[in-house]
């Protein structure tokens, strides 16, 4: 049998859930486990990043065990089981693939991708905006991509990139103003506009924000790291010469 350790993990996950199996378990709910699927997640994005195969599957199958207890739970409310999520995922695919599994001609991934996005607009007929169907709880850096790019499919978009970058400097200049003014709200306002603004300089320019910050994020730490090791007294005590001298070093370190 091809697929015998998915069919006996399925049995497992039902004992689990049974009235003889885990307390733990057992107490779980479809809101309960939602930070759980979002840290699996993001654990096995960045065992992708790590590249370490053995590690990537051991996220995967943590992934995995969320799709199936939630399957699981909905089965024993009489909603739907693994087997009807995934007869509707194979379904979805074989729609949105005629180019694979029907007779529609493409030339380029961006011709997939167009013709995805024409038959996922089909399929939500209950959707009245663009706006409609961006989860709520998205980092916000992903919905601000998201946002961007649905504003963009009907057109609205900047006539050139450098209306966009004025767009962008008035941005910063509406924030100082929020700054001489002392309104912490008004700041917070003017800031995220700023961030909004930059996300769309990334979407022109075909870069992916959440991956850009990310390597940004990643980047720092390192170099902090190396300035922790270089450093020859606390840090505490270094004024903001000996910062930028140091910060330098670890800079030119790990080059």
């Amino acid at each position: 049998m091809k697929y015998k350790n998915l069919e006996e993990l399925i049995g497992v996950i039902e004992t689990l859930r049974s009235e003889n199996g885990c307390v733990w378990d057992r107490a779980q709910t479809h809101e309960t486990l939602t930070p759980n699927m979002l840290e699996e997640a993001y654990e096995a994005v960045e065992a992708i990043r790590e590249g370490n195969p053995a590690h990537l599957r051991e996220e995967l199958g943590d992934v995995l065990l969320q799709v199936l207890l939630h399957s699981q739970i909905a089965s024993e409310e009489g909603d739907y089981d693994i087997e009807a999520v995934a007869k509707e995922l194979k379904d979805k695919l074989i729609h949105r693939h005629p180019h694979v599994f029907g007779n529609v001609h493409v030339e380029t991934p961006q011709d997939v991708v167009d013709n995805w996005e024409i038959l996922k607009k089909e399929e939500k007929t209950d959707r009245k905006s663009q706006m409609d169907g961006i989860p709520s709880n998205l980092p916000a850096l992903m919905a601000c991509q998201k946002i961007s790019k649905r504003a963009v499919k009907v057109g609205f978009e900047w006539d050139k990139v450098d209306t966009l970058l004025d767009c962008i400097k008035s941005e910063y200049d509406e924030f100082f103003e929020a700054v001489k003014s002392g309104d912490r709200f008004s700041m917070e306002d003017e800031m995220g506009d700023i961030f909004f603004a930059t996300v769309n300089l990334a979407r022109w320019y075909k870069i992916d924000a959440e991956q850009a910050l990310l390597m940004a994020n990643r980047k720092f730490m390192k170099r902090f790291r190396k300035m922790e090791e270089l450093a020859y007294k606390p840090l505490e005590d270094y004024s903001f010469e000996e910062y930028d001298k140091l910060w330098k070093q670890a800079k030119k370190a790990l080059k």
